[in-house]
């Protein structure tokens, strides 16, 4: 690990200042990136710590009702305390259980929300600094289209990247409409607010795989708010992966749905672990809505999900799965 500067705010706008200097990275968690400049793949010269943030302003990390019936969470709030807060487990199932299946139980008390947003792929040949990757090093090559590519993306892949996004809690996210909240630096120290929606956040790689999210520099995650979602009671997240716990997503599914006299009113549907964001399938929910609740309709709808998916030599497989995965998902959801 490289020597870095060490910086603590006593606000969220000194935090952001901060933040906007060159190869600065925000702290939080640290589950991630400490990893990374364990390696070397992250080398920040100068790290702001957040957490002492969390003791001093409570709406950031905290889980609450949030205006309209929706939610609202504390972007340092840690992954397990959202897990198992009673309102999300009851309104947002889909949630809860995205979390539950993501990392280990350490870890998911470590880890906090925005950051899990902001988590970067484990593709191996990123991870390895002595391989080219257009992510790590922009310009030097894919290693993984022409190298072992079992685990990587098949939609919005481009010839410059196929590394695949690992977050489950966002896949969640991007299927039931949720924003962030992000406070961004101003000009003469002044701060302000804007919102993204979770869809937005993540960027696909085209040319320049590096750009992995629309936030500028110094921005920071404030909070994550869920819109209210009658039928997303009605909601599950299923993740297919090669072990039964702490194992990234061969493909994953997200979806709720609202039924009703046996034909489908409206339905919310994410894929993960095939695409390099959070892919939210607007053409599977087209498919789906005023369609019979019904085997031959959910088939429909993964076929519409995995139109246009780009395969390599080790993950054709991922196309079925990801077909398999949606219609099962969307079988218990609606039983």
């Amino acid at each position: 690990m490289k020597p870095f500067d060490y910086t603590v705010p006593r606000s969220v706008d000194e935090a952001v200042r901060a933040a906007s200097a060159p190869n600065t990275r925000f702290i939080a968690g640290g589950t991630n990136l400490i990893d990374l400049m364990k390696i070397e793949v992250e080398t920040p010269a100068h790290l702001v710590d957040l957490n002492p943030l969390a003791e001093s302003d409570s709406t950031l990390r905290s889980v609450g009702d949030a205006p309209g019936g929706g939610l609202r969470v504390g972007a340092l709030t840690p992954m397990s305390d959202v897990a198992w807060d009673p309102r999300v487990k009851e309104r947002y199932p889909v949630l809860s259980q995205a979390l539950l299946l993501g990392a280990s139980g350490q870890l998911r008390n470590m880890a906090s929300m925005g950051g899990n947003l902001l988590q970067r792929t484990r593709c191996p040949y990123f991870r390895d600094t002595a391989m080219p990757c257009n992510k790590r090093e922009p310009g030097s090559g894919c290693s993984a289209i022409g190298g072992f590519n079992r685990s990587h993306a098949i939609l919005g892949t481009s010839q410059h990247c196929i590394a695949t996004h690992p977050s489950d809690l966002a896949v969640a996210l991007v299927a039931l409409d949720a924003t962030i909240r992000v406070r961004t630096p101003g000009p003469a120290g002044s701060a302000a607010d804007r919102t993204i929606a979770v869809a937005d956040l993540h960027v696909l790689p085209g040319t320049h795989p590096e750009r992995e999210t629309v936030l500028r520099p110094g921005e920071m995650i404030t909070a994550i708010e869920v819109p209210a979602l009658s039928f997303a009671r009605h909601s599950l997240y299923l993740k297919v992966r090669d072990r039964a716990s702490y194992a990234f997503a061969l493909a994953s599914a997200a979806v709720a749905v609202n039924v009703a006299n046996g034909t489908i009113r409206d339905a919310r549907v994410a894929l993960g672990g095939i695409g390099t964001k959070p892919w939210r399938s607007r053409s599977a929910e087209r498919a789906l809505i005023g369609k019979p609740a019904v085997a031959a309709s959910f088939r429909a709808a993964a076929n519409a999900a995995l139109q246009g998916a780009v395969t390599h030599k080790d993950n054709a497989f991922k196309v079925e799965l990801a077909k398999r995965t949606l219609v099962r998902a969307l079988t218990e959801v609606v039983a």
